[in-house]
């Protein structure tokens, strides 16, 4: 994820920089991050916990975060990663039962 797509990061104007997950084949766990950013530092302790707990990206993006907050970077990764995950077929359905109870 571009850090220049993270609310914080453009709000402070230090938008500079990423954060790549690596994930476990075929789970969502998370052996180890890449994570380049001026405040890495004050961010890199949620994922650390995330490898040393073997937790993936469903944790992740199921636990509350404070907004806008550099740690919320994690988050919003997250989800994007899981809105990923339906495929198209899933995505007809969705859109279907949408429209039929909306």
């Amino acid at each position: 994820m571009d850090l220049a797509q993270h609310d914080r990061s453009v709000l402070e104007g230090d938008d500079t920089g990423f954060l790549m997950g690596y994930l476990a084949k075929g789970s969502d766990r998370v052996p180890g991050a890449s994570l380049v950013s001026s405040h890495a530092g004050e961010m890199i302790g949620e994922i650390a916990v995330a490898i040393r707990n073997r937790l993936g990206l469903s944790a992740i993006a199921t636990t509350i975060h404070a907004y806008p907050t550099h740690a919320e970077v994690f988050r919003r990764a997250a989800d994007v990663w899981r809105r990923s995950r339906l495929t198209p077929a899933a995505t007809r359905v969705f859109a279907l039962w949408f429209r039929l109870t909306a």
